[in-house]
């Protein structure tokens, strides 16, 4: 029960932010390991590239990866939100008296980032593959021709095998201890303190659900996005027969290059379409989680 309601959780709130994701890539791979103003520039500002991208490649292209960023969510979500549900139940998430554990969140948000990531990467994979292919006159890092998530997950694995389809898988595990700490504990802490001092409303309200999502939200997009151009990077980036990056041997490598050429800013491309997509996509998520758990916990007690 507590991977579904994690999992359907994570769908209503994907659908609704993913064509902010498909920017955010986009601007991910934007001038690639070149310096400042030495590389073209497609994508100028957050509206911009949605306009170029509906122009040049019709608005349906804002959907691309809708479905593997779905089927990402329900193995990374479930596995996540189901791991913090169960963690949660048993109290593990609280001090001797009652009150909230930083440090045991913590722990529980990087274990279950973990779990999520690695049952989500292939599907992470052919996401990023599909969300940055695009026409070739705004195309910006490398590009995979794929037709399909299956056709996608087939060729992957035939030519480079099983390996071959979490290759990258490192960038997403650091990223997502980042993005669950961050998120889940910036989440139970803020309702934690709303409820406490009944700034908003009553205890388990869903005001004080929707302020602590938002605040969860924010928090992670601004410590994330570094590792999220990282993890982009590392999925995004073309291979050789043997299956070795062409840009990054591992993901040390990949931060040294990004930092001495790109700079700092180069680990902050795309947060401000991060910024749109996490507030909303957190708020939708978690939201959405609570009501559900609480209504499913009602249907089916411990």
């Amino acid at each position: 029960m507590e991977f579904i309601t994690g999992a359907l959780a994570a769908i209503g709130a994907g659908i609704i932010t993913n064509p902010l994701d498909v920017v955010k890539v986009r601007f991910q791979l934007q001038g690639e390991l070149k310096e400042k103003g030495t590389h073209r520039v497609y994508y100028k500002h957050f509206l911009h590239a949605f306009y170029v991208i509906g122009r040049t490649e019709g608005i349906t292209a804002l959907q691309k990866g809708l479905g593997p960023a779905l089927v990402f969510q329900v193995l990374l979500n479930g596995t996540r939100l189901g791991v913090y549900e169960v963690a949660e139940k048993r109290k593990l998430n609280l001090k001797p008296d009652g009150s909230m554990s930083l440090l045991n969140l913590l722990g529980i948000g990087s274990v279950a980032g973990v779990l999520g990531a690695c049952a989500g990467s292939p599907l992470y994979l052919v996401k990023i593959h599909l969300q940055s292919h695009a026409a070739a006159s705004i195309a910006v890092g490398y590009q995979h021709p794929h037709q399909g998530t299956l056709e996608a997950l087939a060729t992957i694995r035939r030519q480079y095998g099983v390996a071959g389809l979490w290759r990258g898988v490192s960038g997403a595990c650091v990223r997502l201890v980042v993005a669950s700490c961050s998120q889940l504990s910036g989440f139970y802490l803020t309702r934690e303190l709303l409820e406490d001092y009944k700034v908003l409303s009553a205890e388990k309200s869903l005001m004080n659900t929707i302020v602590a999502s938002a605040a969860g939200g924010t928090l992670t997009a601004f410590t994330m996005n570094p590792f999220d151009v990282i993890a982009t990077r590392l999925y995004n980036q073309g291979v050789d027969k043997n299956g070795k990056g062409l840009l990054y041997k591992n993901y040390f490598d990949c931060v040294r290059k990004v930092f001495k050429i790109e700079g700092i800013t180069g680990l902050y491309k795309g947060v401000i379409p991060q910024l749109a997509r996490c507030g909303p996509h957190t708020v939708l998520c978690l939201v959405f989680w609570d009501i559900l758990k609480n209504n499913l916990s009602s249907i089916y007690p411990d």
